[in-house]
């Protein structure tokens, strides 16, 4: 999920960069590309993947 952020960030970034818009500092192309790989930075180490590392714990046999 915080893949698809990041893209939706860059794209945003890419459509200003290129169109050449004037916004404001917090909505800069390099802001939003700072935003976007932040975001893939946290895809990458695993935050937000609904996973959670456990243990075995006690199985039973019959």
């Amino acid at each position: 999920m915080l893949a698809f952020v990041a893209a939706v960030l860059f794209a945003i970034a890419f459509i200003l960069h290129v169109t050449e818009t004037s916004t404001d500092l917090v909505f800069a192309p390099t802001s939003l590309m700072f935003l976007g790989l932040a975001f893939l930075a946290l895809h990458v180490g695993g935050v937000g993947t609904g996973w959670a590392a456990r243990g075995r714990g006690r199985s039973r046999r019959r």
